[in-house]
Order: C-alpha cells, then sequence, then structure tokens
C-alpha cells in the first residue's frame, strides 16, 4: 500500500511519513510512505492508494477528494493532534480503518491461463 502524507510545505508530512512507514514495518506490513504538498498533490495522487491530509489542509478536503475519487484513492483527514504520535502506530490505525482494516499488501492481479500444452493437432490439423 502507498501512503501519501500531504501537508502545506512537506516539513510535518515527512515526520509523519516516516513514522508510519516504521510502524508498518515493525508490524510486518509491506507499506510505502511518502510526504507531499498542496501543490504536488496532483502529480502524487497517481502514486496513492491513501491519502492522509495534515488538519491544517481541512480547507482544502473537498478538492482533495475530488482529484481522488477517480483514481479510487482513499483520503483521511489527520487529527489536530496527530503530530503527537511519535511511533506512527495510531497514524497506521487509522489507515487501516479508513481502508477497511484489510492492512494487507493490494490483490495482486489474477495470473492469465495458461496455453495448451499437448501438441494434438485441432480440427484443421495445426498442432496447439
Amino acid at each position: 500500500m502507498r501512503i501519501l502524507v500531504v501537508c502545506g510545505a512537506g516539513a510535518s508530512s515527512t515526520f509523519v511519513a516516516q513514522r508510519v512507514r516504521h510502524a508498518a514495518h515493525d508490524q510486518g506490513l509491506a507499506y510505502i510512505a511518502f510526504a507531499g504538498t498542496e501543490q504536488s498533490l496532483p502529480i502524487d495522487l497517481d502514486a496513492a492508494d491513501v491519502v492522509l491530509v495534515g488538519p491544517h489542509l481541512g480547507h482544502a478536503l473537498e478538492r482533495i477528494e475530488r482529484d481522488a475519487a477517480p483514481r479510487g484513492t482513499t483520503v483521511v483527514l489527520l487529527p489536530p493532534d496527530i503530530f503527537t504520535d511519535l511511533d506512527g502506530t495510531r497514524t497506521l490505525a487509522l489507515v487501516r480503518a479508513a481502508v477497511g482494516g484489510s492492512g494487507g499488501p493490494l490483490p495482486a492481479a489474477e495470473p492469465a491461463p495458461a496455453a495448451p500444452t499437448t501438441s494434438e493437432p485441432d480440427s484443421d490439423g495445426h498442432d496447439i
């Protein structure tokens, strides 16, 4: 799962992303968390499954949700005291709750069916 943490200038989001990354690693989850800014959001959205929005960007939440919707990206507004989550576990719990608590990696695509391996002729006499 790819988690984008967005704030105004990128400083506080860097700390939150790092803490979430460590918490996920400690729980054996192969999550990627990275920081972004409100200005980089249109580009960063393409690489995210979940967007954590800094509490000071509440005014932009509707726009962020509108931009994220066509991509199927989940948006979570972080609570005002999120920066006190020093080990990232509370933030990670918010992410897991937002995506249905699955917490696991994104499902892999179904493999394509294997082609027949027999060398029997078809009705036209060609090997299949």
